[in-house]
C-alpha cells in the first residue's frame, strides 16, 4: 500500500509516500480502506521527535490520526459494523497511521460516519468527515469534563481560527455559553459566524483584561494559566491543549483548588464520536476546511500547518472515492 511515512525525525522533507505492507486486522480491529486523512499540529510535533520520551516506535512511522473511509474486513470480534460502510475516528495510538491507503482500527475508536451538510467548498464527505475527530473530540472533552460549561457562563477560547479552536467556539455555543474569542483581525469575522458573542483581535487586546471568566480554554498556548488566572472568577477553570511537562504538573497540583489548571489529553471514544455524530447531521456542528492536499504533497501540507496560519483544519485526499 502507498503511505505517507518518514525514517526519521525532522523538517517536513523527510517525509514520502513509501510503499508498505498492507496491515491485517486483529480480534478487535476493523481494516479500513482510507479515504482522506485529517492532519493537526500534532502530527507536526510528533514527526518532530517532541514527543520521542512516550516511547519509541519503529520507523518507518506514517502520518496522521484522523481518517475517514469504508470497512474492508473486520476482526473476528467485531460486532455492529458490515463490510462497505463508511466510517470515521482517530487513532488513539501515538505512533498514528492514518496517511495510507489502508489502516487498522481498534473497533471502539471509530463510528459510523456522518453525511455533513456543506453549502460551501469542498463537499466531499470523506474530506469533510476526516477533518472532525481528533479537533473535535478535543473541544469537545476539554469543554464538557475539564471546563464542564454550562448555560449563560463566559467562557474564552483563546486562538480560536485553528482546527480545534473552530470545533470550541462551536461547542461551546451549543451548551449555552457566551463564547469569546481571541484570533487574528482577519479571522474576527469567521469566529462570530461559528457563534462567538465576542471577537477579540489578540493583537491590540490582551486576552487576560478581557474576564472575568467561568472558563479559559488556551488552543494555542499563548495565555499561560499564571497570566489567566487573573481573568478567571474565583471558582473558574482553565484548560489548557499544548502538553509541556510545566502543564502536565499545573495540572496535577491545581485539581482540588477552586481555580483549576487542566491539560486536555484527548482519547477517541465511538461514545463522543457519536456525540459529534449527531451535532453534524443537525447543522449545529460543521468543520472548517482550510485546505486538501493530495497524498503526493503531504510535505507541503506539513510545512503548511507549520506556519500557524490555518483556519481550521488541513486534509489529505488519499484516491478518489468509488
Amino acid at each position: 500500500m502507498k503511505a505517507l511515512a518518514y525514517e526519521r525525525y525532522g523538517p517536513p522533507e523527510v517525509l514520502a509516500v513509501r510503499p508498505l505492507p498492507t496491515p491485517r486486522p486483529g480480534a478487535g480491529e476493523v481494516l479500513v480502506r482510507v479515504r482522506a486523512a485529517g492532519l493537526n499540529p500534532k502530527d507536526v510535533l510528533v514527526r518532530k521527535g517532541k514527543f520521542k520520551w512516550l516511547g519509541a516506535a519503529p520507523f518507518p512511522r506514517i502520518c496522521a490520526y484522523d481518517f475517514a473511509g469504508e470497512v474492508a474486513e473486520l476482526g473476528s470480534a467485531v460486532r455492529g459494523l458490515r463490510v462497505g460502510q463508511a466510517v470515521y475516528g482517530m487513532l488513539n495510538r501515538w505512533a498514528a497511521g492514518a496517511a495510507a491507503e489502508w489502516v487498522t482500527v481498534p473497533e471502539g475508536e471509530l463510528a459510523p460516519m456522518p453525511l455533513i451538510p456543506s453549502d460551501a467548498e469542498p463537499r466531499d464527505p470523506y474530506v469533510l468527515a476526516a477533518a472532525v475527530p481528533l479537533a473535535a473530540l478535543t473541544a469537545l472533552q476539554a469543554l464538557r469534563d475539564l471546563l464542564r460549561v454550562a448555560p449563560g457562563q463566559r467562557v474564552l477560547i483563546n486562538g480560536a481560527s485553528g482546527g480545534v479552536g473552530t470545533f470550541a467556539v462551536q461547542i461551546a455555543r451549543i451548551y449555552g455559553a457566551r463564547v469569546v474569542t481571541t484570533s487574528s483581525a482577519g479571522n474576527q469575522a469567521l469566529c462570530r459566524e461559528l457563534g462567538a458573542a465576542e471577537a477579540l483581535d489578540y493583537a491590540s487586546t490582551d486576552p487576560a483584561q478581557a474576564g472575568p471568566f467561568e472558563g479559559i480554554f488556551d488552543v494555542f498556548g499563548s495565555l499561560p494559566f499564571p497570566r489567566a488566572r487573573v481573568a478567571l472568577t474565583p471558582a473558574g477553570r482553565y484548560v489548557t491543549a499544548i502538553p509541556t511537562p510545566r502543564n502536565v504538573v499545573r495540572d496535577l497540583m491545581t485539581r482540588a483548588l477552586a481555580q483549576s489548571a487542566r491539560l486536555v489529553v484527548v482519547r477517541s471514544r465511538r461514545r463522543d464520536l457519536e456525540v459529534l455524530t449527531r451535532w453534524l447531521v443537525q447543522g449545529a456542528l460543521r468543520p472548517v476546511v482550510d485546505r486538501v492536499f493530495a497524498l503526493d504533497d503531504g510535505a507541503a501540507a506539513h510545512a503548511y500547518i507549520e506556519t500557524k496560519r490555518a483556519r481550521g483544519k488541513v486534509v489529505l485526499r488519499i484516491d478518489d472515492a468509488p
